[in-house]
């Protein structure tokens, strides 16, 4: 199998899993749906060696198809599908990659899901103190012809501490910095996908390289990694 190619057959699958979404139908299926996976793994896999190239990656996250419907509403026992996340190497390197796969939902998704409290206490500190250079680098026409706007939760006022009339409060107010870059299906099932994907996640590192400049600096610059 193509291991740098996302099959029609592959969206095929999860469309009738979509449809049949009971233990019954998947158990029955199982055989067919795990060799897709298989293959979709070994795309994933494909990307984490082109990521290799311009990034360092400590390791790629094939998510399970098993949904955990403990505290959900929804109890359908399987999600409808692929999805896989790429870490960056080191304490250094800060920000993380997603992709996702699903017929007319497909996307990559490339940031800040969750920060830690202290980590996001910090990025408020640097927007508080100046946030030139960052909407200088996420405001830059080849960037955002890639990944449009930031996105992400956050706060409904100032932060404690913070003034809520602050020149930056729309950045300070944030507790998510995300990217995210949506797939139609032909897109994905080109021979050009896995390009297109490193592509746009190499697009993302001038936000990575100052994030982490950021994260592993305190506000007088000086490294908090030594």
């Amino acid at each position: 199998m193509n291991n740098t190619l996302i099959t029609k057959d592959a969206f095929g699958i999860l469309k009738e899993l979509a449809k049949n979404n009971n233990k019954e139908w998947f158990e029955k299926n199982k055989p067919i749906f795990k060799q897709h996976e298989v293959g979709v793994k070994s795309f994933f896999l494909a990307l984490q060696e082109h990521l290799d190239v311009h990034d360092e990656i400590e390791k790629m996250k094939m998510f399970r198809i098993y949904r955990d419907v403990r505290f959900s509403k929804d109890k359908t026992p399987y999600k409808t599908h692929f999805a896989a996340s790429f870490s960056r190497l080191g304490a250094r390197l800060r920000g993380g990659y997603y992709l996702q796969l699903r017929p007319g939902g497909s996307f990559a998704a490339t940031g800040f899901w969750g920060p830690e409290k202290e980590d996001l206490f910090r990025i408020r500190k640097e927007f508080e103190m100046d946030a030139t250079e960052f909407r200088n680098v996420i405001n830059e026409k080849s960037f955002k012809q890639i990944w449009g706007d930031l996105v992400g939760e956050e706060v409904k006022t100032a932060p404690k501490g913070f003034d809520k009339e602050h020149p930056n409060i729309d950045l300070i107010k944030r507790k998510q910095f995300i990217f995210v870059r949506n797939f139609t299906d032909s897109q994905v099932h080109s021979k050009d996908f896995l390009q297109e994907v490193d592509k746009s996640f190499k697009a993302i590192r001038p936000y990575f390289d100052l994030m982490s400049d950021v994260l592993t600096t305190n506000l007088n610059g000086e490294s908090l990694l030594d």
